[in-house]
């Protein structure tokens, strides 16, 4: 899958002499006219794409498809197209590492707009996740306050919203395809 954004923490840099752990996960792009489907974080305030971390033996759909099932709820998963991947390198501060390379490989899909049962994990209850059917400007411009008038903010935000950003231009031109 084509690397579509890249993003670079300025506190890891310079890279040299870091421990560099690498890790690759799954997102899921659910659009219903101008709603998506996102995960609303209550302790960060901010909104984010649908997935995490494959498992061994998964192809990164197979994961998408684990993630979104497991975090929405949802049903029906069905017409899976790739988007494209985003690379990152951000602060890590466990497993002996000092940062992780993460590749986000995005897929676009569609679901059925009923949601079943989430099954969370502890610290996505902990941390007050749900998913959300939201305007995608309105996701946009929340994740752009928060990012601004928040120390809260989590790691993840400004990937979340740099691809949320990239969703909604590709929607505004189509023929900037990505994959």
């Amino acid at each position: 899958m084509q690397i579509i954004a890249q993003h670079t923490d300025e506190r890891v840099l310079p890279l040299d002499n870091k421990t560099i752990i690498t890790r690759h996960a799954a997102r899921a792009i659910a659009l219903q006219g101008d709603e998506i489907l996102l995960m609303y974080t209550a302790r960060y305030d901010d909104y984010s794409l649908p997935g995490g971390g494959i498992d061994e033996g998964e192809t990164a759909e197979q994961g998408m498809i684990r993630e979104l099932q497991e975090e929405t709820g949802a049903q029906h998963i069905r017409d899976i197209r790739p988007f494209g991947c985003f690379e990152e390198y951000r602060p890590w501060y466990r497993d002996g590492a000092d940062v992780m390379h993460m590749f986000s490989y995005c897929f676009y899909c569609q679901v059925d707009r009923e949601l079943g049962t989430p099954t969370f994990e502890h610290y996505e209850i902990h941390n007050g996740m749900r998913p959300v059917w939201v305007n995608l400007s309105h996701a946009i411009a929340h994740n752009k306050a928060v990012m601004a008038n928040s120390d809260k903010a989590g790691q993840s935000l400004i990937r979340e919203t740099m691809l949320l950003e990239m969703i909604a231009q590709q929607r505004e031109n189509p023929q900037q395809a990505t994959a």
